[in-house]
């Protein structure tokens, strides 16, 4: 399966209508957790999503005829994610138990039925009508899909069969090392620069921030700062995803193995002097756009171990000795190798895969 998520362009009538998909969605799973929370003090037992729906029709849809304005798959689904969420909860408690939603934030909602993709950039969606996206989607059969807010934008995502497609490949063995300069130094020479978003918008986002904190709690003037906010929040990560997603389609298109390390992000995240600098380059999401990319394309991803020395080793004559940090040159004491120490290390890591 392989899903997109992309941009819908709605006017206010849609968006009227999709909000309130957002809110019933909303009100239901709140209602149930209360509900779970209540049943569970009586009689120490949980109420499945199945049981909570058929009460939900009962005792809330007539109280509340709004209900009946927006699709029926909305509140339904909201229940089984509760559940979910109870699951999760259980069988993994550091998630956290569930807690209530509030409104504007992540807001989104699932539908399914009479969904249809129709010609070029168009979808029709149940009880919401044709719907235009920004991008022109696949000609394929789609059985449901979750629609989205985020930043005051609306986003619609499904999933689809998909037949992966070996591309002809350029280079066998390619070396990638990642880093905080450099965002990845590849054995053939290439470099990828760290476009460093969250840095470039740090000012920018402060102010924004400050302006957030200057307004009155519930005015509608910290409600369009908060918008602003999100807005740039929102550009920073785009700008990030995008720069990781052509290196990655790049790496998986045009090579047969690709060999990478395997970080220790959250150890790495723990020093505090590069926490902002490490979570700024998006290492847990370059390997894992690489994993599926591959799949797709017909590559193979090989993880090297995580304490295999790349930095440490000589490229041409195996050598071994200690690299500190701030030491960006490689002078091998054996053989008088010099190399810039992230080639060096992509170097490696291609030997690693021979």
């Amino acid at each position: 399966m392989q899903s997109i998520k992309t941009k819908l362009k709605v006017n206010n009538k849609q968006k009227t209508i999709l909000a309130k998909h957002a809110g019933v969605a909303r009100h239901a799973y709140n209602w149930g957790l209360a509900t779970c929370i209540a049943e569970y003090k009586q009689t120490k037992k949980r109420p499945s999503a199945i049981t909570l729906h058929k009460r939900l029709i009962a005792e809330v849809k007539s109280q509340n005829p709004w209900y009946y304005e927006v699709s029926k798959c909305a509140p339904q689904q909201a229940l089984r994610d509760l559940e979910r969420a109870f699951k999760n909860f259980f069988t993994v408690p550091e998630r956290g138990f569930p807690n209530f939603k509030k409104k504007g934030k992540k807001d989104s909602f699932y539908l399914e039925g009479s969904i249809k993709i129709l010609k070029g950039n168009y979808i029709k969606l149940p009880r919401i009508g044709i719907v235009k996206t920004y991008e022109i989607l696949p000609s394929v059969p789609i059985k449901n899909v979750t629609i989205s807010k985020r930043a005051d934008d609306w986003y619609i995502s499904f999933k689809y069969d998909y037949q992966p497609t070996p591309t002809a490949k350029k280079r066998d063995i390619i070396g990638v090392d990642v880093g905080v300069n450099t965002l990845a130094t590849c054995s053939d020479g290439t470099k990828f620069a760290n476009i460093k978003a969250y840095r470039q918008a740090k000012k920018r986002l402060a102010r924004y921030q400050h302006r957030v904190s200057k307004k009155e709690p519930g005015s509608k003037n910290r409600l369009k700062a908060i918008k602003r906010l999100a807005k740039a929040h929102k550009k920073v990560a785009d700008t990030r995803a995008d720069t990781l997603h052509k290196l990655t389609t790049w790496l998986a298109k045009n090579h047969s193995t690709i060999v990478i390390e395997d970080l220790n992000v959250s150890g790495m995240l723990k020093n505090h002097k590069l926490a902002s600098a490490i979570a700024d380059c998006g290492f847990y999401e370059f390997k894992r756009q690489l994993i599926y990319k591959c799949e797709w394309y017909g590559s193979e991803l090989i993880i090297a171990d995580r304490f295999y020395p790349s930095s440490q080793i000589c490229s041409d004559c195996g050598h071994q000795q200690k690299m500190p940090l701030n030491v960006r040159l490689y002078e091998c004491e054996n053989c008088g190798l010099k190399a810039d120490r992230d080639f060096n290390a992509a170097m490696n890591l291609e030997n690693y895969a021979r």
